[in-house]
C-alpha cells in the first residue's frame, strides 16, 4: 500500500493534464488522511504483536516504523494540510522542505518494512527447514 500510494499513485496524479493542481492537491490530502489512519492502525497492530518478543531487532524496527508514522500523523500531515489549504485559497505558501521530509520518512518506512518482511520470511524458512 505504501509503495502504491506514496510512490506511484500520488506522483502520477500530477501528470494528468485534465486534473487541476487544486483538485489534485485536495484529492491527495484526502487520500493521505485516510491512508494515514490505516497506517496508524497497522503500526499499533505491529507494536502489539511484537511486545514481549525476544528478538530485539524486531522490536527496534517496529518501534522506528511506529515513530515515523507518529511523526507523520502528529506533525507533518497537519502542517502539509495547512499548506494545501493555503494553495486552495489562492495564495502561495512560503518555501518549505516539509514535503521532502515526508518523502524521506516514507522511503525509510518502506525500507524498514522491506527489511522486516525479509527477516521474518528468513525466520519462517529457517523454522521450516529445521523440522
Amino acid at each position: 500500500m505504501l509503495l502504491g500510494i506514496s510512490f506511484l499513485a500520488t506522483p502520477v496524479k500530477f501528470l494528468a493534464p485534465s486534473l487541476s493542481l487544486p483538485v489534485a492537491l485536495d484529492v491527495g490530502r484526502q487520500t493521505f488522511m485516510v491512508f494515514n489512519w490505516v497506517e496508524v492502525v497497522l503500526a499499533l497492530l505491529l507494536v502489539v504483536l511484537t511486545v514481549g518478543t525476544a528478538r530485539r531487532w524486531l522490536q527496534a524496527t517496529v518501534v522506528i516504523i511506529a515513530l515515523i508514522v507518529a511523526m507523520q500523523t502528529i506533525w507533518l500531515l497537519p502542517v502539509l494540510d495547512v499548506r494545501v489549504q493555503v494553495i486552495l485559497d489562492g495564495s502561495t505558501p512560503p518555501s518549505s522542505s516539509l514535503h521532502m521530509i515526508y518523502i524521506v520518512a516514507d522511503a525509510l518506512k518502506l525500507t524498514l518494512l522491506g527489511i522486516l518482511a525479509w527477516r521474518i520470511c528468513h525466520l519462517i524458512n529457517q523454522s521450516l527447514t529445521i523440522k
